[in-house]
């Protein structure tokens, strides 16, 4: 397996409520993940206690590494592993599903216990699959985040981004065989 490149998964969060022009779109990134592929079928294994967040996104889509400070984002990674997706009592987020001969990644995530449909199309752009897909964290039973009463929260969607080699044993190029991305 290639060492250097096994892939991001991103999400990207986005504010809401009556006071959101005091509060930030965020990316995170997830540190510890497993996807594996079969021919079409597909599984993935995935550690939300590993969050992490990069940054503040801008109007014009960039990331802010420096847009919040350490200890806010430790406030921010806290909230979401142990008030949000509780990961101490659910650790993993599992997927199970195809990939479509039209490029479709069509699946199931459980996540909080929870089993909900999940569906995106998947790009192969060069030696990179990529895909973006909408979760709504309500599928999960998972309330949107508020503070200050609610003037300030998260909108009940998510963004979720994966960039991931075209084949990682292969250097690049796409293969029926069996093969995984993970990320330590």
């Amino acid at each position: 397996m290639n060492t250097q490149d096994k892939g991001t998964i991103h999400v990207f969060t986005f504010k809401d409520g009556l006071l959101a022009r005091l509060a930030h779109d965020l990316r995170l990134s997830l540190g510890r993940f497993e996807i594996r592929r079969e021919g079409t079928a597909l599984s993935g294994r995935f550690w939300p206690a590993t969050l992490k967040v990069d940054g503040v996104v801008g109007k014009d889509g960039r990331v802010d590494v420096d847009g919040l400070g350490a200890g806010d984002k430790a406030k921010i990674q806290r909230n979401i592993t142990d008030e949000i997706l509780l990961t101490a009592q659910h650790p993993e987020v599992t997927f199970t599903g195809a990939l479509t001969p039209g490029g479709i990644l069509d699946g199931r995530l459980v996540m909080l216990g929870r089993t909900a449909p999940v569906r995106a199309p998947v790009r192969v752009e060069g030696d990179r699959l990529r895909a973006d897909f909408t979760l709504v964290p309500s599928q999960w039973g998972i309330a949107p985040y508020k503070a200050l009463a609610g003037a300030i929260k998260l909108q009940d969607r998510l963004v979720v981004s994966l960039d991931l080699p075209a084949d990682p044993d292969a250097g690049g190029e796409t293969t029926p065989d069996p093969c995984t991305w993970a990320a330590p």
